[in-house]
């Protein structure tokens, strides 16, 4: 099954990036009946177990024979703690015992990625970049949840580095706040919408981060003409040559470095062999 992208989100509702889910853990078909067993046993788990009912041995009094064993007419009796009798002792009553169940580890995790899965294919699964609270603030926690269009029974899953969003979040009734390393498939099934952060989501994800808004786009230069060959470079005009401002604050032109090389090089090439070089001057009556 291939996996699904999601955008992440920043506090304030901005698209910063999007990511590939890992097929592995959002991509796997929901096993019913294994999800059953599994929260099944996660509820036993949380059972305290505490209950506890005294037998007829545990009562106190009923020590002494209520009546005479023959002549009376009624059946016989030797206590009044008897569970037949009021204030008696509790027959077959509860005692405090564990109700947890052995469950496989391989069953536990298929049961979080099929709960995992439900929800990514119903789009219920929010990847935000990270919770930003300067101070613990119920306020602003209500206001990102509003920015990021979180309504209903939510479940939120921080690290155990995000003190002041646990406290922000805490405080608000249809919010359940779980850490990454406790996620179960109870809970998540118990959500309308499960909401990660950038560090808390699980799985080999592929991340690709969003180009900026005000990002420049630079275009491709055009291709060359048709009456181009290959190998040549034609000169910039005066228009593409970027001026320079003197000392005088006058701003002038330069010519093309091909009319600056043939200027040098009349200056400075020897006489021809037509041209006679002219002789030196010399003083009169030397």
């Amino acid at each position: 099954m291939t996996g699904t992208s999601l955008e992440v989100r920043a506090q304030d509702g901005r698209v910063t990036a999007t990511v590939e889910l890992d097929p592995e853990v959002f991509g796997a078909r929901p096993n019913v009946h294994l999800m059953h067993q599994v929260v099944t046993a996660q509820l036993a788990a949380g059972r305290a177990g505490t209950q506890s009912t005294k037998t007829r041995a545990e009562v106190s009094g009923g020590g002494a024979k209520p009546y005479k064993q023959k002549g009376t007419g009624r059946a016989r009796q030797g206590s009044t703690r008897a569970p037949h009798f009021a204030g008696g002792g509790v027959a077959l009553g509860p005692k405090p015992r564990s109700y947890r169940q052995r469950t496989p580890r391989k069953m536990i995790q298929l049961a979080l990625r099929g709960a995992l899965s439900d929800r990514a294919g119903a789009g219920q699964v929010m990847v935000v970049e990270g919770w930003d609270f300067d101070v613990p603030s119920t306020k602003a926690a209500r206001a990102a949840l509003s920015a990021l269009g979180i309504t209903g029974r939510a479940m939120i899953v921080l690290s155990r580095g995000d003190e002041r969003a646990f406290k922000s979040f805490r405080n608000l009734t249809e919010i359940d706040i779980v850490l990454s390393g406790e996620l179960a498939a109870y809970d998540v099934l118990c959500s309308d919408s499960v909401v990660f952060t950038r560090q808390t989501l699980p799985g080999n994800n592929s991340w690709a981060e969003a180009p900026a808004a005000d990002a420049e786009v630079t275009k491709p230069a055009p291709p060359p003409g048709p009456d181009a060959q290959p190998g040549t470079e034609t000169e910039p005009t005066n228009a593409e040559i970027p001026s320079e401002v003197g000392d005088e604050e006058t701003v002038t032109e330069r010519v093309p470095a091909q009319a600056m090389a043939t200027a040098d090089e009349a200056a400075t090439a020897p006489a021809t062999a037509g041209e006679a070089a002219a002789p030196p001057e010399t003083e009169e009556g030397a």
